[in-house]
């Protein structure tokens, strides 16, 4: 595979809490001929999509990253759950909802800037699908799974809404499924996998999310899983914070990507 370079937004989790899945990204990312540049001076893209109608500012910073990725003649790549689902929404506005498009564009002027949706936006798992492809993925592994049961854990923000994100199946994704076999692990297949942790919930009343979170690790534990891989540092937050009993870790799937193809050990040091 030609080697391609990416505009890359990790956004502010990936910086603190969440360190694991960029460092892990960024070397395996090298081991498999591509490269993230992150995008310089990028801003907080707020975590949440504004469902307000006319909502302009909160949009603001995933305009200007976009417009960034598109002046660098370049597709921007996520890894972040929430960043992903903001940023592709907000694409998406400014591809399909002329008020938005003319509002922005009339507040970014100013600082020379007219953008129309012409960006292209991948997760980082759709890179590893749709251009690295899995069959290359698993010829680079040098540290197969072999023998572990993993669980995917989507969440809510990779998946919907699917008309506008199109990452994969709302009802009945694979990807990470698939990430999993092309790393030698076994995939387990649980019915919670793709059901909302609750985590936004969590400052209106904790009971919901402690609960959502025990019962999305017991399932996964029923079904004989060994740990949980996901994309999402709220997800993983919670799902930790709220485990109970429940014996199972939730990892970054970019740390076992990085465990699989050898470079772990240096992206840790």
């Amino acid at each position: 595979m030609e080697h391609i370079t990416y505009s890359y937004f990790p956004g502010c989790t990936l910086k603190n809490k969440a360190k694991a899945l960029d460092i892990y990204a960024r070397a395996s990312a090298e081991a498999l001929g591509f490269t993230l540049k992150e995008i310089p001076d990028w801003q907080c893209c707020g975590g949440t999509y504004p469902l307000a109608k006319d909502e302009i500012a909160t949009k603001l910073s995933s305009v200007r990253a976009l417009a960034d990725a598109r002046d660098a003649g370049e597709t921007l790549v996520t890894i972040c759950s929430a960043c992903h689902n903001v940023i592709k929404q907000v694409n998406d506005d400014m591809q399909n909802d002329e008020n938005v498009i003319l509002k922005v564009n009339n507040y970014l002027k100013q600082d020379g800037i007219q953008y129309n949706g012409e960006t292209k936006v991948l997760h980082y798992l759709e890179v590893l699908r749709d251009v690295v492809g899995w069959d290359n993925v698993k010829k680079a592994v040098k540290n197969p799974f072999t023998g572990k049961k993993i669980g995917a854990y989507y969440g809510c923000l990779l998946l919907r809404p699917g008309k506008v994100l199109q990452f994969d199946d709302p009802e009945n994704p694979q990807i990470l499924e698939d990430f999993i076999k092309a790393i030698g692990g076994t995939p387990v297949i649980y019915s919670l996998r793709n059901e909302c942790c609750g985590a936004y919930t969590m400052f209106d009343d904790k009971s919901i999310p402690e609960a959502r979170a025990q019962k999305i690790l017991a399932n996964a534990g029923d079904m004989g899983a060994d740990f949980l891989v996901t994309s999402c540092p709220l997800c993983r937050y919670n799902l930790i914070k709220n485990k109970g009993e429940s014996k199972l870790d939730v990892m970054y799937f970019t740390e076992l990507l990085a465990e699989a193809l050898g470079v772990k050990e240096g992206a840790d040091a």
